[in-house]
């Protein structure tokens, strides 16, 4: 019986779904080239917020290693398959030694060389961006009043907008 099987039994199931993620997920990927889940499931962070939006990582692809090969050789980098929205091709394709250099620093090794790109579309991602609530229509008034003696109409609307937004927000510490 091992230590944790001593544990009652509501305490032997209880992990973090993190944990549970990445052992459900290795081995699926493994199929798609990927020897582990920290390229697909971090790809926001190591290609960029603009450039995740428009890609994805579909799997890498292992050069063959012959029955030849000596053990001493050098392991020939992976070739990363990128699916990419088609308007942003080229912009991705200048992009890719960047790429590369992202994803071989947080692995911690010279896993993928070269990047080959696939057109076709994304799903989008909903981001974490949305619209401030408008500025409460007192704070809207004393900006308003603060600006009055501003000639320009358009600058006067743009202080008032702008005084308002910061007569909402709170202090800073």
């Amino acid at each position: 019986m091992s230590p944790s099987d001593k544990r009652p039994l509501h305490r032997r199931f209880a992990r973090p779904l993190a944990d549970l993620l990445g052992d459900t997920l290795d081995p699926l990927l493994a199929k798609q080239g990927f020897g582990e889940s920290d390229t697909i499931l971090n790809w926001d962070e190591i290609a960029g917020e603009r450039l995740a939006a428009v890609t994805e990582p579909l799997k890498l692809q292992w050069p063959s290693r012959g029955a030849k090969r000596s053990p001493d050789e050098a392991l020939e980098p992976a070739t990363l398959i990128l699916r990419v929205e088609g308007a942003f091709a080229i912009e991705v394709q200048h992009l890719s030694p960047l790429l590369c250099e992202r994803i071989n620093g947080r692995l911690g090794w010279r896993c993928v060389g070269k990047i080959a790109l696939r057109q076709g579309p994304i799903e989008r991602r909903p981001t974490g961006r949305t619209r401030p609530a408008p500025p409460p229509a007192e704070a809207v008034a004393a900006a308003s009043k603060l600006a009055e003696g501003v000639t320009d109409e358009g600058l006067r609307e743009a202080l008032t907008r702008l005084g308002a937004r910061v007569l909402t927000k709170p202090p800073v510490k």
